[in-house]
């Protein structure tokens, strides 16, 4: 299975890394901002940097997306994976335009609320997974499977 795991730097970043288990068997493919985090994928990894894309930033969403759409069509991952942030909006909105699978797990940090980005993405994710089990009184389609107690 090819996936096509998409995350900002920072704490989105850090999540992805946590996920390691599941990925690592996997044909894979990164998309993220390069910081000084995400540069260790540079020699290990088969990466595509996009600039960052701050919540909120419209701008930065559409001069994004052509490069999003180039990326799906080139890889035709067989799953998408993100864990944010903004970026997980743009490749959300495009694999459910050209039917492919995409996954969202929302941050730990949402224990109350879920983020911009995830309520962006709620309704057109496959699969939407939550750290906090509060939030699946909140939002019927969220799955927990999270750390938190």
């Amino acid at each position: 299975m090819k996936l096509l795991l998409i995350c900002t730097s920072g704490g989105h970043f850090s999540t992805m890394k946590s996920l390691k288990s599941f990925w690592s068997s996997h044909e894979r493919v990164w998309v993220t901002d390069y910081k000084k985090d995400t540069a260790i994928l540079e020699d290990t990894e088969k990466v595509y940097w996009l600039p960052y894309q701050a919540p909120r930033n419209l701008l930065t969403f559409i001069l994004n997306l052509p490069e999003t759409l180039r990326i799906l069509r080139l890889e035709k991952p067989d799953l998408i994976i993100s864990t944010g942030a903004s970026i997980a909006v743009n490749f959300g909105f495009l694999a459910k335009l050209l039917g492919m699978k995409f996954i969202y797990i929302e941050s730990i940090s949402r224990a109350k609320k879920l983020s911009i980005s995830g309520r962006l993405v709620y309704l057109i994710s496959d699969e939407f997974y939550v750290q906090w089990p509060e939030l699946c009184e909140k939002y019927s389609k969220a799955i927990f499977k999270g750390y938190a107690s």
